[in-house]
């Protein structure tokens, strides 16, 4: 892949995509940021070699108008990260339908979305995608069963996708976090107590003893721009969470 990369990053406001398109300007790569708070962007679009799009990757609209905005002004997209998602927590008992399908939305139906739009751009290119799923995709856990659910769907995706785009030349893969240390869980609707109460518990049970921090799964992310002989993977990123 060129040293002149291009790439696109969903979910750029904060968190994992805020890491991840970090450690991509640090490297040279001109960087998309999309993110569906566009007041969330203006950490990036005060830097050199970036754009930035208020984009709700679950509207096809929005979608295909970034996309093309990134075409007409570099001409090529040689790395997608699809990190924009939402998290669910609660009982069966007690999520809505409306929670649900804006979990799915976003999470399966925006990634592929996304990686439609740009897919004539990534094949071009001989690309790499990188999806986010989570290790909760891997392993069951209580209390968030529809977030699992979705996450598993864009494991899948990511296996299958692999198969088809082989042959162009692009590769799809996806890292899965454990529990990591990003504002997803303050847009769910918890306060810090609940957050600091909930990454506490999951620090206890994991193998290493700690949650991690946003670079930490960013590094493994960006691994992919340069290892050409991976494909169809999802990687756990977990501190050992999904082996314990």
């Amino acid at each position: 892949m060129r040293s002149e990369l291009v790439a696109v990053v969903t979910g750029a406001k904060s968190g994992l995509g805020r890491a991840t398109t970090e450690l991509l300007l640090e490297r040279g790569a001109r960087v998309a940021g999309w993110d569906v708070s566009s007041e969330g962007l203006r950490w990036l679009s005060e830097r050199e070699n970036t754009l930035t799009a208020a984009v709700d990757v679950a509207d096809p609209t929005q979608v295909a108008a970034a996309a093309a905005e990134v075409r007409s002004a570099w001409g090529r997209v040689d790395f997608l990260v699809n990190s924009a998602g939402v998290l669910l927590v609660g009982a069966l008992a007690d999520v809505e339908a409306a929670e649900v399908r804006r979990l799915f939305d976003i999470n399966v139906t925006g990634t592929t979305l996304v990686t439609q739009a740009l897919l004539p751009d990534l094949i071009a290119a001989r690309g790499a995608v990188v999806n986010l799923s989570s290790t909760v995709a891997l392993k069951p856990s209580l209390s968030n069963a529809h977030y699992a659910a979705s996450k598993a769907a864009v494991a899948q995706l990511t296996r299958c996708w692999a198969l088809e785009l082989a042959p162009h030349g692009v590769r799809v893969n996806a890292v899965a976090p454990g529990p990591t240390n990003t504002p997803l869980f303050a847009a769910a609707g918890m306060d810090v107590a609940v957050k600091e109460t909930f990454l506490a518990e999951r620090a206890s049970t994991n193998p290493l003893g700690r949650t991690g921090e946003p670079v930490e799964v960013a590094r493994w992310i960006t691994r992919f721009i340069d290892d050409e002989w991976v494909t169809g993977h999802v990687i756990p990123v977990d501190g050992g969470m999904s082996i314990s």
